[in-house]
């Protein structure tokens, strides 16, 4: 299996409410702090519409805002998102994804138009 290609997932018994891909894709998770913005480099293992899978070395606890930024596969540009930490194990981390704006309801569309291309190809 090529790592860059992302594979639907279907593993699981839980009943979810977008199906997630497993995917291995350079991440950046930009944290807003109180007196400065800090950038962790990290790696994407699984995405949905809903959200995304990462691990990176960043201290998170659940209920922080980040935004996570990474370039989809096959798309020439990278989507950066809002999205808050839902769940942790370890430096593991499972992010809902949020939108407060229009320009981050539109990344989330082009984000859920790009995963319905790849897992039907």
């Amino acid at each position: 299996m090529d790592p860059h290609t992302p594979q639907v997932d279907n593993s699981t018994s839980i009943k979810r409410r977008w199906p997630r891909l497993k995917l291995d894709v350079p991440v950046r998770v930009v944290i807003h702090e109180s007196q400065k913005t800090v950038i962790r480099d990290g790696r994407g293992r699984e995405l949905s519409e809903g959200g995304m899978c990462f691990s990176a070395g960043v201290e998170l606890k659940v209920g922080d805002q980040v935004e996570v930024e990474f370039t989809p596969a096959y798309s020439g540009h990278p989507i950066r998102v809002r999205a808050i930490a839902r769940n942790r194990n370890g430096y593991s981390y499972g992010v809902e994804f949020v939108a407060s704006s229009d320009q981050e309801r539109d990344e989330i569309v082009s984000l859920r138009d790009n995963l319905l291309t790849m897992s039907y190809s």
